[in-house]
């Protein structure tokens, strides 16, 4: 059985799963270990239902991509199913690019091209995502040249079977397509709505369906009310909002789809003019700034008191179950082992 050592460093504490770092012990080698509470019953809204987190499981079982997040084990006990993943300890997409003075198209596109290369993984394996947004755009090291992205949390990812219409409600606004709103058949082409709403916030720092509320929102996703405002689009090239327009159809089957995506005139060029125009078309970095920091604050203020359930639980944990580190290490391994 793989020996890890459980460190109770807390990530993320989310309604029915905590993130905390873990370390191999023979290795050193560290990891992100998901703690996800199992529901009890059919009856309960406590937790994760076992089938859903077995089709999570599943699927990132059989994924293996540069840009996608590689699960490592598992292990369950009575409560909980803990998934141990890579760590992806480079923070967002979106908090990194905010950092800089000034991106060209043709730079964003080298991160959006990454984008689309798990994705079209994904899709090549008939894998719909469904929760595509900056949360799960991460980075693996931002302290590299090149920062690598890695899509993560397949919560709500599922397999298509093209014989049987899917149907859900689930995701979040701003990101899910028309589909998911007016409960019809969903396919690999929701994930492609949400990729143009993505770049449509990356260079222009503007939410295109964002209202004043969920429902506003969700009326503004259905009736596709967007457009390329002036004052956020201003040095937007033409072939980038070709691209999201693209993207952002009502009618999934007239989308782009992956493979179109990757091979549109604004990620692959296929002239110099067509190349040079991302390289004089810029983000609007200063909508954009605003934009990561109206988030990052709507972020941390709507899960302060999920941390803080965290660092309570890893407290109570600690205080019942450990006096030194030593005992830590041992009680955690044995714990692991024993699963």
């Amino acid at each position: 059985m793989t020996t890890i050592i459980v460190l109770f460093i807390c990530f993320f504490s989310g309604q029915f799963a905590v993130v905390k770092k873990c370390r191999h012990k023979s290795t050193g080698v560290e990891y992100a270990a998901k703690f996800i509470k199992k529901r009890r019953s059919k009856s309960s809204r406590r937790g994760v239902f076992k089938d859903d987190i077995e089709r999570e499981v599943g699927i990132l079982k059989e994924i293996q991509h540069p840009n996608v997040i590689t699960l490592h084990d598992v292990f369950e006990n009575k409560n909980e199913v803990i998934l141990i993943l890579e760590l992806v300890a480079g923070g967002e997409l979106f908090d990194f690019l905010a950092e800089k003075e000034s991106l060209s198209e043709e730079e964003a596109t080298e991160f959006l091209k990454q984008i689309l290369d798990g994705v079209s993984y994904l899709h090549s394996k008939q894998i719909a995502h469904f929760d595509l947004k900056p949360e799960n755009i991460m980075l693996l090291n931002r302290s590299v040249p090149h920062p690598r992205i890695k899509l993560i949390d397949f919560g709500l990812a599922h397999k298509i079977d093209f014989g049987n219409d899917f149907k859900n409600i689930f995701g979040t606004p701003e990101f899910v397509a028309p589909e998911v709103v007016n409960y019809e058949p969903l396919g690999l082409e929701a994930d492609m709505w949400s990729i143009g709403v993505i770049t449509y916030i990356l260079l222009s720092g503007a939410s295109p369906f964002l209202g004043e509320n969920k429902q506003e929102t969700l009326a503004n996703v259905s009736a596709v009310d967007y457009e390329f405002d002036e004052e956020f689009f201003s040095n937007t090239s033409a072939l980038a909002k070709d691209f999201i327009a693209r993207l952002l159809l009502k009618d999934p089957k007239k989308r782009m789809t992956i493979l179109d995506s990757l091979q549109h005139p604004w990620i692959k060029p296929k002239d110099t003019q067509q190349a040079l125009s991302r390289k004089e078309s810029a983000v609007n970095m200063e909508k954009f700034k605003k934009f990561a920091a109206r988030r990052k604050w709507k972020v941390h203020f709507f899960f302060t008191s999920d941390y803080a359930f965290c660092l309570n639980h890893q407290f109570l944990f600690q205080k019942k179950h450990i006096k030194r580190q030593q005992e830590l290490e041992k009680r955690t391994t044995k714990h692991l082992e024993d699963m």
